[in-house]
């Protein structure tokens, strides 16, 4: 493994954590800047496509939307493997996300099991997520008293 190499493997376990980080802000467009300009993003959860995006703008509103009612968002990145080809780069990246927030009058806090498959691509000198195919493997969710 070559220098540039070791760069360019840091520079993109940085794009996903900050991801995470403006993510758990709620700060979705500068979160969204982080994608391609018409990246795609699609959701499953229990084998059902939950959400199914298209560029930025379209992101940022359904991030919002999804997460309107959470109060607190916690996303804790594990372990990432990527494999890179000059300006491209695919890896998967495993996450734990904690949402707590009020549901039918009561105090809940759920987390999910992520994986994340993405694609990436140097565009302007800088890694971009182009898809994320995310996979909520597990969901639990209970009252959560604080």
């Amino acid at each position: 493994m070559n220098i540039k190499e070791v760069e360019d493997r840091i520079s993109l376990r940085e794009l996903i954590d900050n991801v995470s980080i403006l993510g758990d802000k709620k700060d979705f467009n500068a979160q969204v800047q982080l994608f391609a300009e018409n990246a795609v993003s699609k959701t499953f959860a229990g084998g059902k496509v939950i959400l199914m995006l298209k560029g930025r703008k379209e992101m940022a509103a359904a991030f919002g939307d999804f997460l309107k009612d959470v109060e607190t968002i916690y996303h804790f990145n594990g372990q990432q493997v990527v494999t890179i080809e000059g300006d491209q780069a695919t890896g998967t990246c495993y996450c734990m996300v904690t949402l707590i927030g009020n549901e039918d009058g009561k105090h809940m806090k759920t987390t999910i099991g992520a994986i994340y498959q993405d694609d990436y691509a140097r565009i302007d000198n800088r890694w971009l997520i182009v898809k994320r195919i995310g996979n909520f493997d597990w969901q639990e969710k209970r009252e959560f008293n604080h």
